[in-house]
């Protein structure tokens, strides 16, 4: 599977992380957004996947909107909008129509990690982990394999970055083993 960078001028990367406990991926994730505030970054999206011991996953997405927010927050700006237009026959003409249009972009809009990346996460991670997905661009690969090292004990799922990369964050994280996909290509 690969990862396209889309709609964006600078080249984005895609880096999943799995941890044991909640607790640490959501360190994990905090540290990230501290890189970020820092500047070392971009984190363009994260998804969290959590697959407990019988094998059943959530995913949890920080910036794709979702059908039932989507159509709330379309039904209300329309609604406004047919409000001040045509009064209360304008109102609600407009919230079916934003409900109906907010609810309907939602399902073709993903403005973050594609939604086949996600469910490709949803199937690689182990039971019983929580998974770190960051889509990130202008990365500071120094600054997050010095980030990484703090998490030693979390498993590299798959990424996106060089070779020389996925070599330092392994190692960052303990393991000193490169695992090989099937295509030959390190993951």
């Amino acid at each position: 599977m690969s990862f396209d960078d889309r709609t964006t001028d600078h080249p984005q990367e895609l880096v999943g992380v799995a941890f044991e406990t909640p607790f640490r991926a959501q360190e994990f994730l905090v540290a990230v957004g501290g890189l970020a505030a820092a500047g070392r970054l971009k984190l363009r999206d994260a998804v969290t996947v959590l697959k407990d011991a019988d094998g059943k996953t959530t995913a949890r997405e920080t910036i794709d909107p979702t059908p039932g927010r989507s159509a709330l927050s379309g039904a209300m700006w329309a609604g406004l909008f047919g409000l001040i237009l045509g009064g209360p026959v304008g109102w609600v003409a407009g919230l079916a129509v934003g409900a109906g249009a907010g609810a309907a972009s939602a399902k073709v809009v993903d403005l973050g990690i594609p939604d086949e990346w996600v469910a490709w996460f949803r199937e690689a991670v182990g039971p019983g982990t929580v998974t770190v997905v960051l889509l990130l661009e202008d990365l500071d690969r120094d600054a997050l394999v010095a980030e990484v090292a703090r998490f030693a004990g979390a498993e590299l799922v798959h990424t996106t970055l060089d070779e020389a990369t996925i070599g330092r964050l392994r190692r960052a994280l303990g393991d000193d083993q490169v695992e090989h996909g099937t295509d030959g290509t390190s993951i």
